[in-house]
């Protein structure tokens, strides 16, 4: 069971009375910037805050009880932090939805949080529950639309942003929450089954902030500036970006659109970025595209180039400002971070999970590639003689919502949670993740596979955008593999596709080469369609649904094990 839950923080610190300090001491300073279709609109603490209070008195004027659950379905924006402020000091609980989610989960979400409202703004997808036909699955609520949404029609009570913010006036004094009571529910993605709602204290939000800072270089901190594009529906992004804003002044910009991300990356210049492994292997297939690998490596070995070479990379993608960089919500490749930190980025990768908020944060000067850092002053972090990282402390979560055998199977019987995390820490108290324990499988031979640390080394190649190691019960793992947009433009050659079948061949080589016996790949499967968000084979945070992926393929395995290929191309050939 979860255990008695301390307070550890004073009063002053918690979230909203940390907010009104930040109102009264940084009132002047830049808080938040948006981009509009007229360039971009920036908000001071002292105008977010009044925006806020302002949307706190129209929420609290409903009359719904303390404690009601508000939806958040938007993509990031001012806005979103600005109503995620209201509801907590309207006497309410923040549910964010990510914007990429599925229809069958938003419903399932919306289903068991039973909102009294819900604020909306754009979304990745169209989400058919969500128009005016009379089938609408939705429970009864009211909306609030964000100004950057385009014109939507609802059956039900809807109300726009702009509206709230010219008629009612601000909600007056500095109204608190306990420490112990649910600030927000973040939903887990889905990996494995249906999202879960986590029950996040005020005290969490808190601590979580303060777990950051050890992190952040002085450099970073001055005149500090971070983008936020990761969706604020995931504890990451929430811990990092919303909750140290809370101790430390940082200007937040957003972004407008993928198709902005990069003109708006330039103009925040960010001196803190944090981000995710896919995103990094784009850029740096970026890099490669533009310079070709063995190229780059040459020049780099030239002093009086390699300085002006980094520095005009680093300018390109908008990072050359960045004095911390951070890496999360999946593992990174160490080969990855070293080319990053070779180029003079400032790489570190950290851990957390929605049930434990940020625990462990590379301590400056004391980075170790491979490892995600040294455990939060908040979190008491051990391995269980089966491998398993375990957690404890005022970061855990109070429970799943609704879900209270759910909860009691998640912790050990002296309070610590079961992260399902494989892991191991070093001499200095660093924590390394290995893989994850639910992933492992057994194959024909009884021998037991860890696939992620085979899909880390297949992920040093430019060739995939995504990979999926797989063989529960069969006579050898195998994996399956979606190309990237480059490498996948080959196929309709036959020419370049034979190449590309060798450097396949090659790669898949070089990977078992690494391997022990029994873990070494028989085949390579191409996939001939996208994993996205979008068709459910990635979560919202863009990890890989290992059972959404086998459930798919896994009518075809026999018949792939049974080819002898080694490279197996699926869709017309």
């Amino acid at each position: 069971m979860p255990g008695k839950q301390e307070q550890v923080i004073s009063g002053a610190e918690l979230p909203l009375q940390k907010l009104y300090a930040c109102e009264r001491e940084w009132a002047s300073r830049s808080f938040l910037t948006q981009p509009t279709a007229a360039g971009a609109r920036d908000w001071s603490w002292a105008q977010a805050m009044d925006e806020s209070r302002r949307v706190a008195a129209y929420l609290k004027s409903q009359g719904w009880p303390p404690g009601s659950r508000i939806a958040i379905f938007s993509k990031n924006s001012a806005w979103w932090i600005m109503a995620d402020f209201a509801i907590w000091m309207a006497g309410f609980i923040s549910v964010p939805v990510y914007a990429a989610i599925r229809e069958s989960s938003l419903l399932a979400i919306l289903d068991q949080s039973q909102p009294v409202a819900c604020f909306l703004g754009p979304v990745d997808q169209d989400v058919p529950a969500w128009d005016s036909n009379e089938n609408a699955t939705l429970p009864a609520m009211q909306f609030v639309t964000f100004p950057n949404i385009a014109e939507i029609k609802l059956t039900h009570k809807t109300v726009q942003w702009d509206k709230i913010i010219q008629e009612q006036q601000p909600l007056p004094g500095e109204p608190v929450r306990k420490w112990d009571e649910v600030a927000t529910i973040i939903y887990t993605s889905g990996t494995t089954g249906a999202p879960k709602g986590v029950l996040q204290s005020f005290q969490a939000i808190s601590l979580m902030g303060k777990s950051v800072l050890p992190s952040l270089p002085p450099e970073a901190i001055e005149n500090a500036r971070i983008v936020s594009y990761l969706p604020l529906a995931h504890i990451a992004e929430r811990g990092i970006v919303e909750a140290t804003a809370l101790f430390t002044p940082i200007h937040i910009f957003f972004v407008e659109s993928q198709q902005t991300f990069l003109r708006d990356l330039k103009r925040a210049r960010p001196t803190i970025f944090f981000t995710i492994p896919r995103l990094l292997m784009r850029f740096q297939q970026g890099v490669f595209e533009k310079i070709p690998e063995k190229r780059l490596a040459l020049l780099l070995r030239i002093p009086i180039l390699a300085r002006l070479i980094r520095k005009r990379i680093l300018a390109g993608l908008g990072l050359d400002t960045v004095h911390l960089a951070a890496s999360g919500a999946a593992p990174l490749r160490v080969e990855l971070l070293l080319w990053f930190r070779r180029l003079g980025l400032n790489l570190v990768e950290g851990y957390g999970m929605t049930e434990t908020g940020i625990t462990h944060v590379p301590l400056q000067g004391r980075l170790r590639a491979g490892y995600v850092g040294h455990p939060s002053p908040y979190a008491n972090t051990r391995i269980s003689p089966e491998g398993e990282v375990q957690i404890q402390g005022p970061m855990n979560f109070l429970g799943y919502y609704q879900n209270p055998a759910g909860t009691a199977a998640a912790f050990t019987q002296d309070g610590y949670f079961r992260t399902g995390d494989r892991g191991e820490i070093d001499e200095e108290g660093r924590l390394r993740i290995v893989g994850r324990l639910k992933e492992e499988f057994k194959t024909a031979k009884g021998k037991y596979v860890i696939p992620g640390p085979i899909e880390s080394i297949l992920s040093a190649t430019t060739l995939f955008d995504s990979v999926c190691v797989l063989g529960s019960g069969m006579a050898a793992p195998f994996v399956l593999a979606v190309l990237t947009a480059e490498q996948s433009s080959k196929r309709s050659d036959p020419a370049a596709k034979d190449v590309l079948e060798r450097d396949l061949e090659r790669e898949m080589a070089q990977a078992n080469s690494q391997l022990e016996a029994h873990e070494k790949l028989r085949f390579l499967v191409v996939c001939d369609e996208p994993w996205t968000a979008a068709n459910g084979f990635l979560t919202p945070t863009l990890k890989v649904r290992r059972t959404m992926i086998e459930d798919r393929y896994s009518s075809s395995f026999d018949e792939w094990e049974k080819s002898g290929k080694s490279i197996i191309w699926l869709g017309a050939q």
